[in-house]
């Protein structure tokens, strides 16, 4: 009877480690340099998955139990705001070898991370990170400020083998948007008043055309209206994955 019992937790906590693992949609982009595994937990929160190495992108512990996901090789964070910016997550994830990318607000409430600015480059594990501005231009606050004013806020540009990933950020359809160049896959933000409408996201992908958009952190927006608006760009592949 001991056995049987013995048997049946270790078979529970093995499904539930497992189902901690599979309960994320993923996709496989493929890259010269190997797969791109992305991994989506919601919001804004994300994982790649490159060449053995584990990117932690926005970690949310009100997302999911990271102490059941994969520490982090590094953890890259695009502003200070708390769905973005998850102390104890970044804690659960962290080791002494894992990698920090901080913009400079965040990097003063934690030790042991680099500062990237908009405009920065760096290589980091062998992968190139171009830190991009985010920001709002038109959506404020109830005072006049802006939700995200330009300048504390970063995207990110990611190069996987031949592949160019742009993670937005919190952000409208700024200018800088519409300058990039080359880019494979795209994660525009879309949920109001805080970033940007579908019609804005439309704008900016019609500018700057990534192969595949991800509109993410969408909380309420209706994704049907982005779809309606790209439909007759076939040569931009919109996919829709659970990231409200």
């Amino acid at each position: 009877m001991f056995k049987l019992i013995l048997i049946l937790m270790v078979f529970g906590y093995i499904s539930g480690f497992a189902n901690a693992h599979t309960q994320f949609e993923t996709d496989n982009i493929t890259t010269s340099g190997g797969d791109l595994k992305i991994t989506f937990i919601g919001h804004a929160s994300l994982i790649f998955s490159f060449n053995g190495k584990v990117i932690h992108v926005d970690p949310d512990g009100e997302l999911a139990d990271y102490s059941t996901l994969p520490k982090a090789d590094i953890v890259l964070i695009t502003h200070e705001h708390s769905d973005h910016f998850d102390l104890s997550a970044i804690k659960i994830l962290r080791t002494n070898q894992t990698k920090l990318i901080l913009t400079e607000t965040c990097a003063r409430k934690i030790s042991g991370g680099m500062v990237m600015k908009n405009g920065d480059v760096q290589i980091i594990e062998g992968i190139k990170f171009e830190a991009i501005p985010a920001h709002n231009i038109i959506h404020k606050r109830d005072n006049g400020q802006l939700f995200h004013p330009k300048g504390p806020g970063n995207g990110y540009i990611l190069t996987f083998g031949d592949k160019r990933v742009y993670v937005a950020g919190d952000t409208e359809n700024i200018p800088e948007i519409k300058t990039l160049q080359g880019i494979d896959v795209a994660f525009l933000p879309m949920n109001l008043p805080y970033t940007m409408t579908p019609e804005m996201v439309a704008d900016a992908v019609k500018s700057f055309r990534p192969k595949i958009l991800y509109p993410y952190h969408y909380v309420d927006t209706d994704t049907s209206k982005l779809l309606e608006l790209l439909k007759d760009e076939q040569e931009i592949e919109v996919r829709i994955r659970k990231m409200s």
